[in-house]
């Protein structure tokens, strides 16, 4: 009888490897990760299986129908943002633009100030002067927040607000901020403060949607300043963590009718962890003095397309003489791979600028597999030295920069809610410009000699996590 249930449970587990193979196959948005699962789940099912249903899924489709939803009982307020903000659209001065602003789903509006801040005490300074500025409402959402000395300033800054009757709503990802205490979170609801957790695997139906995440870090104020960027909030980011050193990031400070697009993502996002429908200002301002072009490109599990992804691809296409980008973790798909090689293959100067020291292991190995190729192409690869790179930039000839969350690698093009602005301004890509000289002057430059002097289990390895990398 033993033998029997055994053998039939052995049966059962390679027919389920076989139907989530198919699957797999059906549903993968990449042919790497359709290969990857594929190969899993035939060979070892046993392990593959239970990976490949709480990792596998390739659209976040709990926060799709959420959207539906909303979009059916809130229809009339988003169309109130709209058309408050129609004196501020731009017609986009060429068709790259336009693409942008398509992938978007948002306008591309003037009469925006944007700032760059370049490394933490810049941004935290920036960011908590914001929080005491407040009149009405605060948004707050990041992947990683800690309860250390930075997360309890911030937290100073918030119950502050909230005691002088501010709203503030705090949104944090479960996976990014697991290690967050419930002391921390009580204290902030003592205080009538909104607190929430974004949850991937909210609800039954959608308990084995756990490889997504809410990468998103945005702070709203008011309707009329907003921030965004690669910070989260921890004492690493100031560069007082040992593991990591310096720690080297850039955030972006905007006001104008662009804040409003920061504010729809939040508003999705609070909708979907709580099911609730914030009360929120939505008539847009110009700013009185810059008049920076903006546009605000959500990104996510949930989108009809690769929106990460094409976007990157877009920007890559659209250079004539520079494509500068910096990505901590550097593992792009086929697409951007071949879309950076063919441009530095039409005399573009592309550059790329990665960290030299590993913040993720498998990521950092799985660059290796590809970059030989890249730089025979004449791609320029950089490593920075002195400390931890974290910034996620691209800079399009002297024309537009982007600044935001989105990492060059699967699980943001794919698994994660990202958010990035894109600034087609001359002024603001000029700040970016010298911005980035000064970090390639602290880089070191990759030859192909030296990946390719590594020895052959490095090499396999390598080849190794770079398979993997569609499911990581």
């Amino acid at each position: 009888m033993a033998s029997w249930l055994l053998g039939t449970s052995i049966m059962l587990i390679h027919v389920l490897g076989m139907v989530s193979a198919v699957m797999a196959l059906m549903s993968s948005r990449t042919s790497q990760g359709a290969v990857a699962w594929i190969i899993s789940l035939l060979t070892f099912p046993y392990i593959a299986l239970p990976a490949y249903w709480f990792f596998g899924r390739p659209r976040f489709y709990g926060y799709v129908m959420a959207r539906g939803a909303r979009d059916n009982v809130l229809r009339r307020v988003l169309a109130r943002y709209y058309e408050s903000s129609l004196p501020f659209h731009v017609t986009p001065a060429s068709s790259d633009i336009q693409a942008v602003e398509q992938l978007a789903m948002m306008p591309l509006t003037r009469g925006n100030n944007a700032s760059l801040l370049i490394d933490g005490d810049a941004t935290f300074a920036s960011l908590f002067e914001g929080i005491d500025r407040a009149e009405h409402y605060l948004l707050l959402q990041f992947f990683i927040v800690r309860d250390d000395a930075l997360g309890r300033r911030l937290q100073a800054h918030l119950l502050k607000a909230a005691r002088r009757g501010v709203r503030v709503y705090f949104l944090y990802d479960e996976i990014g901020s697991r290690k967050l205490g419930e002391g921390y979170l009580k204290e902030l609801i003592a205080e009538d403060i909104e607190v929430s957790p974004f949850r991937s695997s909210r609800g039954f139906k959608h308990r084995f949607q756990l490889n997504f995440r809410n990468h998103r870090k945005i702070a709203v104020i008011d309707g009329r300043q907003g921030w965004l960027g690669g910070f989260n909030v921890g004492i690493e980011y100031l560069g007082q963590s040992r593991k990591h050193g310096p720690w080297r990031d850039t955030h972006l400070m905007l006001e104008g009718p662009s804040v409003l697009g920061l504010q729809e993502a939040f508003w999705e996002d609070w909708h979907w962890a709580t099911g609730e429908v914030a009360s929120l200002n939505w008539q847009a301002e110009r700013h009185a003095d810059t008049d920076h072009h903006v546009v605000i490109v959500p990104s996510g599990p949930a989108d009809r397309q690769d929106t990460a992804s094409l976007l990157v691809q877009q920007l890559i296409h659209s250079a004539t003489h520079r494509l500068w980008v910096t990505s901590p973790y550097f593992v792009p798909d086929q697409g951007v791979q071949d879309a950076l090689r063919l441009a530095a293959m039409r005399g573009i100067d592309v550059r790329v600028m990665i960290p030299e020291r590993p913040d993720h292991l498998l990521v950092f190995l799985s660059a290796f597999s590809f970059l030989p190729d890249m730089l025979k192409a004449g791609v320029k690869i950089y490593r920075y030295l002195p400390g931890f790179l974290h910034q996620k930039i691209m800079l399009i000839d002297n024309e537009a920069a982007t600044v935001g969350t989105v990492n060059l690698d699967n699980r943001s093009f794919r698994l994660n809610f990202e958010i990035t602005a894109f600034i087609p301004s001359t002024t603001f890509a000029e700040e970016v410009h010298q911005m980035l000289e000064n970090d390639f002057a602290q880089c070191r430059r990759v030859t192909v000699d030296e990946i390719q002097r590594r020895p052959l289990w490095k090499k396999v390895v390598s080849r190794a996590a770079y398979l993997m990398s569609p499911i990581q």
